[in-house]
């Protein structure tokens, strides 16, 4: 008996769709995709490179506060709202809050805060800090060459860094998001 060689896989000449004759009119390659991504890659194709949900649309007026206006239906644009929301993604982390120190500066306990660790704090930048390895967030100050933490809450007292203390700056809150 002499030995028999298989012809799987691999490439083979004339196997295969013509190059240039599919859907997208130029040649295509397979592409392994975990299962629980297939839709979302499907949607990503279909909606021409644009994440349907990521690109959202943008209208063209802007909503009023006060005396009620009539809106047009004109969108102005889509805007991708992690790209707004995270400039800096290889430094930008999120952290829910917990507690009522800040709520006078619109940081309600629940809210996500979007925090990017490679702004530097600046006087009167909200920030997250580690004091004695607990997280907080606080408005950073300087005074008289000391470094405060400032809640947005009169019921809380300003807590001023000292030596002993264990402190590092995480980062700068640059967005905050909660549910009305």
């Amino acid at each position: 008996m002499g030995l028999k060689t298989l012809q799987r896989g691999g490439r083979r000449a004339g196997a295969g769709r013509p190059r240039g004759t599919g859907q997208y009119g130029q040649a295509t390659k397979p592409v392994r995709v975990p299962e629980s991504m297939i839709e979302s890659v499907k949607a990503f194709v279909l909606h021409g490179g644009e994440d349907p949900l990521r690109a959202l649309p943008l209208f063209g007026t802007a909503v009023r506060a006060g005396v009620p206006t009539f809106a047009d239906d004109h969108i102005e644009s889509r805007i991708d709202l992690h790209t707004h929301l995270v400039p800096h993604p290889q430094t930008t982390f999120f952290v829910r809050v917990q507690g009522d120190s800040m709520e006078n500066a619109g940081i309600q306990e629940g809210d996500l805060l979007v925090v990017d660790r490679s702004l530097p704090a600046r006087e009167g930048t909200i920030i997250i800090a580690a004091v004695d390895g607990e997280l907080t967030v606080k408005r950073y100050r300087l005074r008289n060459g000391q470094t405060e933490l400032v809640p947005e809450n009169e019921r809380y007292k300003v807590l001023t860094v000292t030596p002993e203390m264990d402190f590092h700056i995480w980062g700068v809150v640059t967005s905050v998001i909660h549910r009305v």
